[in-house]
């Protein structure tokens, strides 16, 4: 089953390190309260109670009802990958990203007022891929990896690390695809 995920040209690799080219994109973010586990479920069912049709479709209605009377409807939007989670003083930020079919005039309203739309321009990235659970002792494990990486190379940051997410919950541990990006000065 192929998930749609932003295009990306990657400009350099070294085992599970890369520097990486992104195209624009669009994302659905809330931000939550709450520590790192708990945030990421906050944010996770405010997003996909938006992709499920928690919305207002702006697609043109053929006039069927009578005159006067309102339609809302809702749209379903497919889940693509990551879901990412970003941390932002004692608040995360956590997103979906939209099917490239969209752009931010097509894209159904969400009801849940927490819940933005936002085009993301493009952007240049170091990250480092690895598999296992989703834990905050893992992911800070990772980062460190991945800050050494970036030290190293001397590349500037220009962000904080974000954590994305590939996969459902219901994926076995070792095949699931997580990464940490952090935005860097092109090189």
């Amino acid at each position: 089953m192929s998930i749609e995920s932003p295009k990306y040209e990657v400009l350099f690799k070294a085992g599970d390190f890369e520097t990486r080219q992104y195209n624009p994109y669009i994302v659905a973010e809330t931000v939550v309260d709450g520590d790192f586990e708990s945030a990421s479920s906050a944010g996770f069912r405010k997003l996909a109670g938006y992709i499920f049709g928690g919305n207002t479709s702006k697609q043109k209605i053929a006039m069927t009802a009578p005159v006067g009377m309102e339609q809302n409807k809702s749209e379903k939007i497919a889940m693509t990958a990551p879901v990412g989670q970003e941390q932002k003083g004692s608040k995360f930020v956590i997103t979906f990203t939209m099917p490239s079919s969209y752009n931010l005039e097509s894209l159904p309203v969400p009801k849940d007022k927490d819940v933005v739309l936002k085009a993301i321009p493009e952007k240049t990235y170091a990250s480092i891929r690895f598999s296992g659970t989703w834990s905050k002792v893992r992911y800070e494990e990772h980062l460190a990896l991945l800050n050494k990486w970036i030290d190293e190379r001397h590349y500037e940051k220009l962000g904080d690390p974000n954590y994305a997410r590939y996969n459902p919950p219901w994926t076995l541990w070792f095949m699931r695809r997580n990464e940490i990006l952090i935005e860097i000065k092109k090189p």
